[in-house]
């Protein structure tokens, strides 16, 4: 089964090298999250925290030209379309945001002073200066708890059909180049102590020697009340974070493509006994 949502395209200065949907809705009532369903005996849940750039009509575009809703302040370029394409090639469920991270980032804590962004990477977003006490409370309320509420029962649902703890797996894009730095990596894992999952995925993908591979690249996967802490972390479940360069997942063939030859590796994992093992490993952070 699929949330299915109808959206109006128009004006959405659309760039046809990108495989994700369009900025602007016109939906009567603004849906937060997506999900689609697989097979949840599986023991796998695939999400994705910055796949949409949707805005609700009341916040137009947050006083931002189009333009900045192609790029990767506003969403993780690619992410939609490689989380769509794994779960109808492993038959696994998946949660996706569909609200951009410019109105509210569903992958930082409530506390986070990046959770709503006055400046990324340049580019002012007028509407989020200054920010009340009571809009911040707002959107958390109508699209941030709900994304995460949803995400809860989709991990606890496969907890319980596959009678055992699910593997998490986040997917996320990163820029080519980020403040004048070109970044070498064509893929990159976060994770914070807990490497069950992020050991064998490494080894997977660096058998490749056409792939340049980050071990907590180009970020750090310690975040405080990011998703992966709340979701999995806290709860002692094997998870990673996967970053692809958004310039090799842009079009629909890129994002197939790592898509196929994510899928058996994704699955090869999942099929590991001690994935499917509560265990604490704690945080760097601090006290989970």
């Amino acid at each position: 089964m699929r949330r299915h949502f109808v959206e109006d395209t128009e004006g959405a200065n659309r760039q046809p090298s990108h495989t994700d949907r369009p900025f602007m809705t016109r939906d009567a009532l603004f849906e937060p999250f997506e999900i689609i369903d697989g097979d949840r005996g599986k023991g796998l849940v695939l999400l994705a925290d910055h796949a949409g750039r949707a805005l609700p009509d009341e916040y137009g575009s947050l006083g931002l030209p189009p333009h900045e809703f192609e790029r990767h302040i506003a969403y993780d370029i690619g992410a939609e379309a490689v989380t769509r394409a794994l779960a109808r090639l492993l038959d696994a469920p998946a949660v996706m945001a569909r609200f951009s991270r410019l109105l509210i980032d569903p992958n930082r804590g409530e506390d986070d002073p990046t959770l709503i962004r006055q400046l990324y990477d340049g580019t002012v977003i007028a509407a989020n200066y200054p920010m009340s006490e009571e809009e911040r409370q707002r959107r958390l309320d109508r699209y941030y708890r709900p994304y995460h509420d949803a995400l809860g029962s989709m991990v606890a649902s496969v907890a319980a059909t596959s009678g055992a703890a699910p593997f998490l797996f986040s997917v996320h894009s990163f820029t080519p180049a980020m403040q004048g730095r070109t970044r070498p990596w064509h893929v990159g894992l976060l994770w914070d102590r807990d490497d069950r999952a992020v050991t064998p995925l490494l080894d997977m993908l660096r058998a490749d020697p056409a792939l340049v591979v980050g071990d907590n690249e180009p970020y750090d996967g310690a975040l405080r009340g990011d998703t992966m802490f709340r979701h999995a972390i806290s709860n002692g479940y094997a998870h990673v974070l996967i970053e692809i360069r958004q310039d090799l997942i842009a079009t629909p063939e890129g994002a197939a493509g790592w898509a196929e030859r994510l899928a058996p590796m994704v699955a090869a994992v999942n099929a590991l006994p001690q994935i499917h093992e509560i265990r604490q490993y704690g945080s760097r952070t601090g006290p989970v």
